[in-house]
């Protein structure tokens, strides 16, 4: 079945990234030149996904007015005849179908991606958590529906973590079908690493079944009155396999300082307008240890 619609999460506070986040989103920060959930908009787009569900809470406004048309911005980049970017900022309205729904209360991941379950309905959706940014030569989500095709069966992403950041995760142990793709048949909350049944821990990415809402909806809230999607995922798994899958590409985690600084770095060289530059400037520094 063709994945085509997605849930993006865009509703927590950014406590990690204060106080910059005080008085603007968390997804909205500059990732080189682009707020970070455009990246993940953008590997949706590119993996064939056609409508997008962002789920906002309050104070999100700046995520809805960057993916809308703005007219007197585009009048006055055809004025300065600026058509580079005003192609580009075209671009940015046209990636897909976006739809905005609100989570009212902060009640965990489980009860975010719930607030979707109307717009979604009875179909397969990928889901994309901004905070991880994935750069791969094939788009993570379009290399997930494709194992999600294969196999029939929602698909989490993984990689393998460090034993110190086992417990910043949720942890899965699964049996190996071949190619990166695993049969869960765990799930642990954030274990202690002498508990952990491996070190595969889940990102944000998932391509998950509809069945997934009912699961949702069964699971009783943890701590802090919270609704943890990795406990509805074990509930589905009692009726239907689910599937782990060691994702070919590079994660950067931007919801922390060291983390957005790391990949605005890596990104930046990586590009040919401003690699070269900011590679003689680094060349430049002295590192004392």
């Amino acid at each position: 079945m063709v994945v085509r619609k997605a849930v993006v999460l865009a509703a927590g506070y950014g406590t990690r990234l204060l106080p910059a986040t005080k008085a603007q989103p968390k997804e909205s920060l500059p990732l080189v030149d682009k707020p970070i959930i455009q990246y993940t908009v953008e590997e949706a787009a590119a993996s064939g996904i056609t409508e997008v569900v962002i789920v906002t809470a309050a104070s999100k406004r700046a995520v809805e007015d960057h993916f809308d048309r703005s007219l007197e911005l585009e009048m006055a980049l055809r004025e300065k005849g600026d058509q580079e970017r005003l192609d580009e900022i075209r671009r940015i309205s046209d990636l897909a179908e976006i739809v905005y729904v609100r989570q009212k209360e902060q009640r965990g991941v489980g009860h975010a991606v719930l607030q979707a379950r109307n717009v979604i309905g009875n179909e397969p959706f990928a889901l994309l958590f901004p905070d991880d940014v994935l750069v791969a030569g094939v788009p993570v989500t379009k290399q997930m529906s494709t194992v999600f095709d294969a196999r029939g069966g929602s698909v989490i992403a993984v990689q393998e973590v460090p034993e110190s950041e086992v417990e910043s995760y949720g942890i899965v142990a699964g049996d190996d079908a071949g190619g990166g793709v695993y049969r869960v048949t765990a799930l642990v909350e954030k274990p202690k690493p002498r508990d952990a049944p491996s070190r595969l821990g889940i990102v944000g990415r998932y391509v998950l079944t509809p069945e997934i809402f009912d699961a949702i909806e069964l699971t009783a809230p943890g701590k802090g009155r919270e609704v943890q999607l990795t406990d509805a995922l074990a509930l589905l798994m009692a009726s239907q396999p689910v599937f782990a899958y060691r994702f070919q590409g590079t994660r950067y985690d931007t919801g922390r300082p060291l983390g957005l600084l790391t990949a605005s770095i890596e990104i930046a060289l990586s590009r040919d307008d401003i690699g070269p530059g900011l590679r003689q400037f680094l060349r430049t520094l002295k590192l004392n240890d």
